[in-house]
């Protein structure tokens, strides 16, 4: 049985705009009003799979509960029957167009209304046969974002539907399913009805993640997606703010179908830097399991561009002066080519969803199911590397621009060769490692930079003279490069840096320096070398310009040959160091809480005193009035 797809507001028409024609004595509008609803019943009564009656805002309506193609059936044989009734009884000849129009106004308002309606009554069902913690979690967010229904926000809901506890009981886990969704049926608004639908989709998939981890498949392909999805660092790459506007959850419909699908695509994407600080995508290339190319486009970003990365991306703002295809065509497409269970392959390939909007469950990431022989989580191989260590070559020349489809064919080649080799088998070979290049070795890298530390305080921090290449930010911390005239001039600047010592998981020296500026609390930031001390210790040359302040990065990591895309990692030292100072301002900001807990405490004691002798004072007149 299909959910209610289909409902015409017959009664309401009949009951008003029907009315008004009769009034008038628009009797050939009538006939034809008359003969459309017989037709539609009749024809109803045959095709529907349910008829029911119900009530949306006291207006009555009949829906119809059917399948997509007999709908298209009925309005066929709808339409036809009209037409050939109008023809045979010369109704068309007799009617005036004045009538026809009042009749046909009449019926497109009605058919208006019917979309609406059906989102209403879709909606209301699914609030009703959702789990409480659902519903909480669509309150909750319908809160942050100060959304209104008839009855106003949630708090003015309660007020008026609870009149015993009101808005004093807000917590919503706390209310009833019956409260819960009373309140998300006050909303009618399309939107709001989109966002309520893309947060139930997200638990959805939430609860399908969960199935995929539990159950057991013998396909190598649904073994890859459980090696990605059992990945420690899977719930921080790959957790999107999905209910946002302009995300698309890929709904997958057929649940006990999805695990079984082996079919594979494999996408990557060029970015640029958008003047909001954002980045948005201007390619995107998809290729399936023999190669094929699947989408290959180019996409107009609807913000302004700072930074086209040209020497990167290979796009310039000429490329874009012809291109109408925007991101919503791109997850169209995308969300046709994966709803039945399609894997979705790629490297790194939380940064292409999150750029692209789109939330889908049944991923394979490259970066996750090749490993170094060290077993670290944290060192996440290179696209390039892997294809030196795994296919025996590299996907591009060296300073070459990136060619999206290059990499997407080279994450679905690695992917094939997995299973080829074996899931369950460790490729015997160490990853091939890059020098670094000796400009690279002309800079220190600045990590874990507070937003509120300008790059004049960095000056001040790092001694020598050098300039701030483009900083790169992300969250509350930032990095950016230290350039120095030469190598030895780096060295020396490091050597004069005050700061505890210690070594990143790459074996490279980096140093916690600590600052106080004169107008403000202490600030600490990592100052880090491009490449090891030890000797015969090479070090990739993306890598050696590792980020290390966060976990997710950024695309451009991905693309820009200075920065590997692997996960940063700060060795235990350095962790410790953090953690203390962290541990150092906690302490001081509890001691600055407890002795104003204690202020706060004696000017209460007084207010009781002042209040115990107004009572005083009360009673006292009262005693005298008497």
């Amino acid at each position: 049985m299909s959910s209610p797809l289909f409902s015409y507001l017959f009664f309401e028409m009949l009951l008003a705009e029907f009315f008004v024609f009769l009034r008038e004595r628009k009797l050939m509008a009538v006939v034809i009003m008359l003969t459309i609803c017989i037709t539609f019943i009749n024809c109803s009564y045959s095709i529907c799979d349910t008829v029911f009656c119900c009530t949306v805002d006291g207006v009555p309506f009949i829906v119809y509960t059917a399948s997509f193609s007999n709908f298209l059936i009925h309005v066929f044989v709808t339409v036809l029957s009209v037409t050939v009734m109008f023809y045979a009884n010369g109704i068309l000849s007799l009617c005036s167009s004045e009538e026809f129009d009042l009749c046909a106004r009449a019926s497109l308002h009605s058919s208006l209304r019917f979309c609406l309606a059906e989102q209403l009554l879709n909606m209301e069902a699914k609030i009703d046969l959702a789990d409480k913690k659902v519903l909480v979690d669509i309150v909750k967010l319908s809160q942050k974002r100060g959304m209104k229904g008839k009855l106003g926000n949630w708090k003015e809901f309660l007020n008026s539907y609870d009149k015993k506890f009101g808005a004093c009981l807000s917590d919503p886990a706390k209310r009833s399913h019956e409260i819960l969704a009373a309140f998300l049926k006050t909303f009618s608004e399309e939107d709001d009805l989109k966002f309520f639908d893309n947060i139930m989709r997200h638990h959805s998939n939430q609860y399908m993640l969960e199935r995929l981890k539990d159950k057991s498949h013998n396909s190598p392909e649904e073994r890859l997606v459980q090696a990605t999805l059992r990945h420690p660092l899977y719930p921080l790459d790959y957790s999107f703010p999905s209910v946002d506007e302009g995300w698309i959850i890929i709904n997958l419909k057929n649940k006990s179908k999805v695990v079984k699908s082996t079919a594979m695509v494999a996408v990557d994407c060029e970015m640029v830097l958008c003047e909001d600080g954002t980045e948005a995508v201007v390619k995107v290339c998809v290729v399936d399991q023999n190669l094929e190319v699947k989408l290959h486009e180019l996409v107009k970003p609807d913000k302004g561009i700072a930074d086209y990365r040209t020497e990167i991306t290979g796009v310039s703002s000429q490329d874009l002066e012809a291109v109408t295809c925007s991101l919503a065509d791109i997850q169209k497409s995308m969300k046709k080519m994966l709803s039945k269970g399609t894997i979705l392959v790629g490297h790194s390939l939380h940064n292409d969803l999150r750029v692209l909007k789109l939330d889908h469950i049944r991923v394979v990431d490259t970066s996750y199911i090749f490993q170094f022989l060290d077993g670290s989580i944290h060192r996440r191989p290179s696209l390039n590397g892997l294809c030196q260590a795994v296919l025996g070559y590299d996907v591009r020349e060296k300073g070459a621009p990136h060619n999206c489809l290059d990499d997407a064919c080279a994450a679905m080649k690695l992917v094939l060769a997995k299973i080829k080799h074996g899931v369950d088998k460790e490729f015997p070979i160490p990853l091939v490692q890059e020098s670094v290049s000796v400009s690279d070795t002309a800079k220190l890298l600045l990590h874990k930079i507070p937003n509120t530390v300008n790059s004049e305080t960095l000056h001040k921090m790092v001694p020598g003279d050098f300039t701030i290449d483009k900083p790169y930010r992300k969250g509350e911390y930032y990095s950016a490069f230290a350039i120095f005239k030469n190598p030895q001039e780096a060295h020396d600047a490091y050597e004069n840096v005050q700061g505890s010592q210690s070594k990143d998981l790459n074996r490279r020296p980096q140093k916690l320096v600590k600052f106080r500026p004169s107008s403000g609390r202490s600030v600490s930031i990592f100052v880090r070398k491009m490449v090891s001390d030890e000797p015969h210790d090479p070090i990739p040359s993306k890598r050696a310009l590792e980020v290390d302040d966060a976990v997710h990065v950024s695309k451009k990591a991905k693309m820009d040959p200075k920065i590997e895309e692997e996960a940063p990692a700060v060795s235990v030292k350095c962790d410790t160091d953090a953690h203390l100072n962290e541990i150092e301002a906690l302490n001081q900001r509890l001691k600055e809480s407890e002795s104003e807990i204690e202020s706060l405490k004696k000017q209460l004691t007084q207010k009781d005193f002042e209040i115990s002798m107004l009572h005083k004072m009360i009673t006292s007149l009262k005693k005298r009035m008497k």
